[in-house]
């Protein structure tokens, strides 16, 4: 497992509870030490005790030696950076958990990784999966998305649990951009939540952040219906309502007129959706598909837009059928 942040380690620790050997790398010796001193994360995820059959290391050599599974749980902003110190496993299968776009190249996560690494049929693994409720074994499903289905049928017999379902799909593109783009309305989500508005602007801002995702998702080579699944709806949930939701919680204080440069100051966690937005904004221009939640979002937090001006040209954009 690449990545000791909390999705990393929730992930670490759900597959060595099977019982499997597992090795969780992070990239800072001297923390390394200490989770395993304390055989828990307090940084990222306090409170959830190691199993025994979990092992730390700092060495990224070390941690994919006789792997047969590799997951990918580094933040967006660094998978490039840190591959490039990972040495590419040769016959491993490669799993990317990673929920993002990468900014100057406008790449999936997947697809970055197969072209730092020279591999390829990576899974991705994706759904409604706040790592805080994971870990405690509260009930949720994702879905393992590979062009060949032995391989996602191969992830899904791995990490399924009684408390951890696991579907299949084909649709690689949709279940990577619906994990990426939700988190672009999970802010607006925030953002409303901080403004002080209620249920029905929630549900609208879900409603017309799911045509969205769908919409470039299409223009990409996604199929719609993916967009209406676990990967889809499902995580957009999850993210846009969960008290545990660093997109959200980002978007509620921006709205009470914190700088996106004063919150990221403030925290190690990344809010994947401020990363995404001026990708996906590009994605959209690019394929001709409109997007104009997550423009103004990509306004507030890159320009400086007021959130209650956003609202309102939101609200007064030219009247149009439901699409």
């Amino acid at each position: 497992m690449l990545g000791d942040g909390g999705w990393g380690t929730c992930l670490a620790v759900l597959l060595a509870g099977k019982g499997l050997a597992v090795t969780l790398w992070g990239a800072f010796p001297e923390y390394v030490r200490e989770m395993d001193r304390a055989r828990n994360n307090r940084k990222f995820l306090p409170d959830v005790a190691f199993p025994d059959a979990l092992r730390l290391t700092a060495d990224p050599a070390e941690a994919i030696r006789q792997a047969e599974v590799v997951v990918v749980a580094v933040p967006s902003p660094y998978v490039r950076q840190t591959l490039s110190r990972v040495p590419a496993p040769t016959q491993a299968l490669v799993v990317s958990v990673v929920k993002g776009l990468e900014p100057r190249t406008l790449l999936r996560m997947s697809e970055v990784i197969a072209q730092a690494w020279g591999v390829r049929g990576v899974v991705v693994l994706s759904g409604p999966s706040i790592a805080y409720e994971v870990a405690r074994g509260v009930p949720t499903t994702v879905v393992a998305a590979a062009a060949d289905p032995a391989r996602a049928e191969r992830i899904q017999r791995l990490f399924s649990t009684e408390r951890f379902r696991v579907y299949r799909s084909a649709d690689v593109i949709g279940v990577e951009l619906g994990g990426a783009l939700k988190n672009i309305i999970a802010i607006a989500a925030g953002i409303a939540d901080g403004l002080g508005f209620g249920a029905n602007t929630k549900s609208a801002l879900l409603a017309r952040g799911l045509a969205e995702m769908a919409r470039l998702g299409v223009a990409m080579g996604a199929q719609r219906e993916t967009f209406s699944g676990v990967s889809g709806v499902g995580d957009l949930a999850t993210t846009c309502f969960s008290e545990h939701s660093r997109n959200r919680k980002l978007g509620e204080q921006v709205a009470k007129g914190k700088t996106l440069q004063d919150i990221q100051g403030s925290t190690e966690q990344v809010a994947e959706g401020a990363v995404a937005v001026q990708s996906a904004v590009t994605l959209a221009a690019r394929h001709h598909v409109e997007m104009p939640i997550a423009q103004e979002v990509a306004r507030v937090l890159y320009e400086g837009k007021p959130p209650q001006q956003a609202v309102r040209d939101l609200m007064l954009r030219d009247p149009k059928e439901e699409d």
